[in-house]
């Protein structure tokens, strides 16, 4: 989803934020940071964007009132997005912001870092983006080093693993008047108390566009041929690779999605048909997620979904047959001599 590969990490600002549930304060730095070490830079960035690089969910702010401006980290986002020259004192607001809403006692207190980045890539375009990390969790670390003729050894204990990221979340300078795009990453717990960083702290709300319906509707179709139906079915491999190349030729040639159209060209069952629509209103149901039964089919999140509809027969480990076309070109059948099953290819010739 996302790419750093071209991006600078142009300044940072780092605070501590306690946990004033517990009697904890917060503590702000006086300046940000350039960071001109290339190594440090590029550390950094690990830390921070490497994470966002599966995250699949695109949000947007939002606010109960529906009025954005009354989304505090919006706002202060949008003043940096408009003057760079805001952007210390700005990050020092959103620590204090953190501090007065993650009060349940069980919240850790720990550093927060607010970045300024040039060139970030979410869906295959450049922007600037603001993003915000918090780290919570600290390790010990054994540190070896050369000593005269020898090596000798110290230890860091309240260290931060880089590959560990706890909190994030980054905001993409566009579509500003519908909230911006936002990534989010929470990787403590998934417990009420934790759930402050992306409601209450943030308030975002799932983007809805043709992007993600489009998206959410090839996923939830693809767990429903791999997982749902051999629950109510016996559906053999081939048939399964030819249910997933089916859709991907109707996301490919259509402009619309359209849900009857769409089970009576590819699933062209009657019962498989009503019982996708049934696994569609479930999955609607439990993460709260809408989808429209007709919307314009987004090309980008057909692209990017493509490389995850697999076409591949795996037969043991001998063998790996892409299926692209008829299926009644392959046929299964049973060596009685061998002892094995079989599949017959039909072709007209060698390519």
């Amino acid at each position: 989803m996302v790419s750093f590969i071209e991006s600078n990490l142009a300044e940072l600002s780092v605070h501590h934020v306690g946990n004033k549930a517990n009697e904890e304060y917060y503590s702000l730095s006086d300046n940000s940071m350039h960071v001109q070490d290339e190594m440090l830079n590029q550390l950094l960035k690990q830390y921070f964007l490497a994470p966002f690089q599966k995250v699949n969910e695109v949000f947007r702010f939002t606010h109960p009132g529906n009025d954005l401006n009354s989304n505090e980290i919006y706002r202060i986002v949008t003043e940096i997005f408009a003057d760079g020259g805001s952007f210390h004192e700005n990050s020092k607001n959103i620590a204090t912001y953190l501090f007065e809403v993650a009060d349940h006692p069980k919240i850790k207190g720990g550093e927060l870092y607010v970045g300024y980045f040039e060139n970030l890539q979410i869906e295959g375009d450049l922007h600037d983006a603001v993003g915000i990390f918090r780290s919570e969790s600290k390790e010990s670390y054994i540190r070896v080093f050369p000593d005269q003729n020898g090596f000798n050894i110290s230890y860091e204990q309240q260290g931060i693993n880089i590959n560990k990221l706890d909190k994030g979340c980054i905001i993409f300078n566009t579509d500003k008047e519908e909230g911006y795009k936002v990534v989010v990453v929470d990787n403590t717990s998934k417990s009420s108390d934790a759930a402050y960083w992306k409601d209450q702290f943030l308030m975002l709300k799932v983007r809805n566009d043709n992007f993600n319906q489009t998206q959410n509707v090839m996923d939830i179709y693809k767990s429903f041929v791999t997982e749902k139906l051999d629950q109510e079915f016996e559906v053999e491999k081939t048939d399964k690779i030819d249910l997933l190349n089916r859709s991907m030729k109707y996301f490919k040639e259509k402009e619309t999605f359209d849900m009857d159209e769409f089970t009576n060209e590819v699933i062209a069952n009657e019962e498989g048909a009503a019982l996708f629509k049934s696994y569609k209103q479930s999955y609607e149901e439990e993460f709260d997620t809408p989808i429209a039964d007709t919307f314009d089919i987004s090309t980008a999140a057909v692209k990017k979904q493509a490389k995850d509809f697999k076409s591949i027969l795996k037969l043991d480990k001998n063998f790996h047959v892409y299926i692209h076309g008829n299926k009644e070109l392959i046929e299964k059948d049973y060596d009685a001599e061998r002892g094995m099953n079989c599949y017959k290819l039909y072709f007209k010739e060698e390519l």
